[in-house]
C-alpha cells in the first residue's frame, strides 16, 4: 500500500464514517471499480487505525460533553449525565450481540456484491428522506429510544446501510429534538469502536509486522482531519433539515450500484 492509497482510504473513511453515505459501502463501491489490484486490501492494522482516527475526531468535537459525562460518573449522582451514559450502554447491547453471534454471516456480505450495496444505500435513502421532512422538536432522547436506536446501528454493520444515517434518522423518527440525535448518534459508536480495538488487540489478530509506518501516519492523519470535517459539518447539516440532499445522492449511487451488479 502506498501513502497515496493510505490517504485515499482514510479520507473516504473520515468523510463517510459520520456523512450519511455509509462508509463500508463506499470502499465496496471503490474496490469493485477500480479492482481489488488497484485498491489494496486493509490490512487489520490499518482498519484499526482508521477506526481510531475517526473515534479521536468524534471525542475532539465532543470533548466538553465527555467531560462533563467523566465528571459525572465520580459524583455517583443520577443525573442527566449518568442517564446518558445508561442510555449509551444500551444503545450498544443490540450491536454487540449481532457482531458477537453473527460475525461470521455478516462478513459474508462484504464480498463485492454490489447490487446488494446498492439496494442498502436505497434504503438509506429513504431513511434520509423521511427524516428530514420531520419537524424539530426539544425531546430528548429516551431509554426505549436508546435500544430502538440501538437496533438501527445494528442494522447499518450491512454495507450500504449508513450507521449515521441509520441512527439520526431513526432518532429523529422517534420525535427526538435532531441536534441530540446527533450528539447520541456519534457518541453512542464511540465504547464501540474502542471495544473492537481492545477486542483485536486482546486476541492477538494485530500484528505490526513489515508495517510501513509512515502509510500508517498518513492515512491516520487523513481519516482525523476529514472526521472532524465532517462530524462538525454534519452536526450543522442535521439542524438544517439538509438531509434530503444525501438521500438523493444515496438514491442515485444506489440506483447505478444495482444497474451495475446485475449487468455483471
Amino acid at each position: 500500500m502506498t501513502i497515496w492509497d493510505s490517504i485515499i482510504l482514510g479520507v473516504i473513511q473520515g468523510f463517510t464514517e459520520f456523512l450519511p453515505v455509509s462508509s463500508s459501502g463506499h470502499l465496496e463501491l471503490g474496490k469493485a471499480i477500480l479492482g481489488d489490484s488497484s485498491v489494496p486490501e486493509e490490512s487489520l492494522l490499518f482498519t484499526v487505525v482508521l477506526h481510531f482516527a475517526t473515534a479521536l475526531s468524534t471525542i475532539v468535537v465532543f470533548r466538553k460533553d465527555i467531560i462533563e459525562i467523566i465528571t459525572a460518573l465520580f459524583k455517583f449522582e443520577w443525573n442527566e449525565e449518568t442517564q446518558f451514559i445508561v442510555k449509551i450502554i444500551v444503545s450498544m447491547l443490540p450491536a454487540v450481540i449481532v457482531g458477537l453471534l453473527f460475525e461470521e454471516q455478516l462478513e459474508a456480505f462484504f464480498g463485492g456484491n454490489i447490487a446488494f450495496v446498492g439496494a442498502m444505500l436505497i434504503v438509506t435513502a429513504v431513511l434520509l428522506w423521511f427524516a428530514d421532512r420531520s419537524k424539530n422538536t426539544g425531546k430528548p432522547v429516551t431509554f426505549k429510544d436508546a435500544f430502538i436506536i440501538g437496533i438501527s446501528q445494528a442494522i447499518a454493520m450491512l454495507p450500504g446501510i449508513s450507521r449515521s444515517g441509520a441512527t439520526i434518522s431513526t432518532s429523529v423518527l422517534l420525535g427526538n429534538d435532531k441536534s441530540k440525535a446527533a450528539r447520541f448518534s456519534f457518541l453512542m459508536v464511540v465504547p464501540l469502536i474502542f471495544g473492537k480495538i481492545a477486542k483485536d488487540l486482546l486476541g492477538g489478530e494485530l500484528t505490526s509486522d513489515a508495517t510501513n509506518f509512515t502509510t500508517l501516519g498518513a492515512g491516520f492523519i487523513a481519516a482525523f482531519i476529514c472526521g472532524l470535517i465532517a462530524c462538525t459539518w454534519m452536526i450543522s447539516l442535521v439542524k438544517k433539515s439538509k438531509l434530503k440532499y444525501f438521500a438523493i445522492y444515496c438514491l442515485i449511487v444506489g440506483i447505478i450500484a444495482i444497474g451495475v451488479g446485475l449487468y455483471l
